[in-house]
């Protein structure tokens, strides 16, 4: 990614920004506050299809003026689509939703769709995990030539929600037929919640050695950086503003600072208004604290 980027983009840094208006307005929503890198909901992210992507649409992002002034632009799943359970009319609905929005980056030129791996709903984790894994073989199966790669999200583990630990990631991606085409997206927040603690003096390289000791650094996409409302270990989803959670700055400062994660773009989805603000705070905070 690095070699082909201009150099005046870097860091990649942005935030997920809303489409309010057409999908091409997150560009200019995204350049506004001085975002290099954006994330998006391709559709609406609470709701199981959407009327298909008009081509106008499509193309006033991908022809947008200041889209030379973007890195990466990622796309986030919706929320209600679950791939850790099949026999069900939501298992159903989650394969037609997910295949769609694989056909809407594709059309909008975007190469990274962050997935919540599903919960398994009791069933147990193995087979959750043996479920997703399935599922994800058809839906490249549906689509072998698309250039879109799934990146599984780290996840707080609430409930019976997969992709808390490390380990459950990387089985997944051991048990599908073509693992190239998946990726991983590394929530800071979610991890933290998750057990893994970045708030320690050396916790953040800690924790990333062994990420890449489990799954790989090279398999990392995309980095979510969030600050948690919940304490170590809660397993609660709760985003905060940076420096005023549970994690603290430095993990944040390392993280700007490591070599191996410097071509990776870092997306905020912190709590925000609606004039992005705390966005254009947080960037100018992170950048700070670069060399």
């Amino acid at each position: 990614m690095s070699k082909k980027l201009p150099s005046d983009l870097f860091p990649l840094l942005g935030s997920h920004v809303p489409t309010i208006g057409g999908v091409a307005t997150a560009i200019d929503r995204g350049i506004g506050i001085g975002c290099t890198a954006i994330q998006i909901f391709v559709k609406n992210n609470m709701q199981w299809f959407a009327k298909p992507l008009p081509e106008a649409d499509a193309k006033a992002f991908t022809k947008h003026p200041l889209r030379p002034r973007l890195g990466p632009v990622i796309a986030h799943a919706g929320y209600l689509i679950n791939l850790a359970v099949e026999g069900t009319e939501n298992h159903e609905k989650s394969l037609r939703s997910l295949s769609d929005e694989m056909l809407r980056c594709e059309q909008l030129g975007i190469r990274s769709l962050v997935l919540h791996p599903g919960s398994h709903l009791g069933a147990g984790i193995r087979q959750g995990i043996a479920c997703v894994a399935r599922n994800l073989d058809l839906l490249h199966a549906e689509h072998p030539t698309l250039k879109i790669r799934i990146a599984l999200e780290i996840t707080a583990g609430q409930g019976a929600t997969l992709g808390a630990r490390f380990e459950e990631l990387a089985d997944i991606i051991t048990a599908v037929a073509d693992p190239s085409r998946l990726e991983v997206c590394f929530d800071t927040a979610h991890a933290f919640a998750a057990g893994y603690d970045l708030s320690a003096a050396d916790g953040a390289e800690k924790v990333f050695a062994e990420f890449d000791h489990i799954i790989g650094i090279s398999r990392l996409s995309v980095l979510h950086i969030n600050d948690s409302k919940s304490a170590l270990g809660s397993r609660v989803d709760r985003h905060d503003n940076l420096g005023q959670g549970k994690i603290g700055l430095d993990a944040f400062r390392w993280i700007m600072n490591a070599p191996e994660l410097a071509h990776l773009p870092k997306i905020l989805e912190t709590p925000k208004g609606k004039d992005l603000a705390e966005d254009v705070k947080a960037m100018k905070l992170l950048r700070g604290f670069i060399g």
